[in-house]
């Protein structure tokens, strides 16, 4: 029977819940996080003064950061061994016209945006920022290992590395702050389920996806 109008609302812990991330994604997500949170630190120590006067020891620092950076795709090539998150990769690679419709209303800052599993907004970080760790990669390896190519190539893959890191740095800002303020889908990265209501407002196409976990 369903409840009356008047009826209060269930309590929060008693409402329905869906499962949305599997035990290996959350793991490949935070050792991701990790490794980029210790990128972003020790780049900080060594571009910025009174942070590289406040540690020293720069050796420790560079040393710390090339591997750091090294080890960033390792979580996810691990992780691919997990069929949830194929799909889910999957799922992020996948545009409809949906995702147009939501990119406009978020534009706009209007309601009605229809999303999946994961909406436009979500979709276009998870590309940008692997293409961005790609990048920052290969330039970082080309500043690593000086033989790999003549100095003019260094001196660009330098200017890339320094002013993409600025970028990934902002970007993840942003990523953070909108995690802030959903508290209901940070709950799902950290316990695997999320609230019911919160799926079917937040992602309204999301059960009609294929699931093929």
């Amino acid at each position: 029977m369903p409840p009356r109008p008047d009826a209060p609302a269930a309590p929060a812990a008693e409402r329905p819940r869906v499962p949305r991330f599997t035990r290996a994604e959350h793991r490949v997500h935070r050792a991701t996080a990790a490794l980029m949170a210790v990128c972003v630190l020790t780049a900080g120590c060594l571009y910025l003064p009174f942070l590289a006067e406040l540690v020293g020891r720069r050796a420790l620092m560079v040393t710390v950061h090339e591997w750091s950076g090294l080890l960033l795709p390792v979580p996810l090539l691990l992780g691919l061994g997990s069929r949830a998150l194929r799909t889910d990769l999957t799922r992020l690679n996948r545009y409809g016209p949906h995702d147009r419709q939501w990119l406009r209303a978020a534009l706009r800052r209007r309601g009605g945006r229809p999303a999946g599993k994961f909406n436009a907004g979500q979709k276009l970080y998870a590309a940008w920022i692997a293409g961005a760790v790609l990048v920052m990669l290969g330039t970082g390896l080309l500043m690593w290992f000086t033989s790999l190519a003549p100095l003019v190539w260094r001196t660009g893959a330098t200017f890339v590395h320094d002013w993409l890191a600025l970028a990934v740095v902002l970007v993840i800002a942003g990523h953070v702050w909108k995690a802030f303020g959903d508290p209901e889908s940070r709950r799902g990265l950290r316990t695997g389920s999320v609230d019911a209501q919160w799926a079917r407002r937040e992602h309204p196409l999301w059960e009609h996806e294929d699931d093929t976990r």
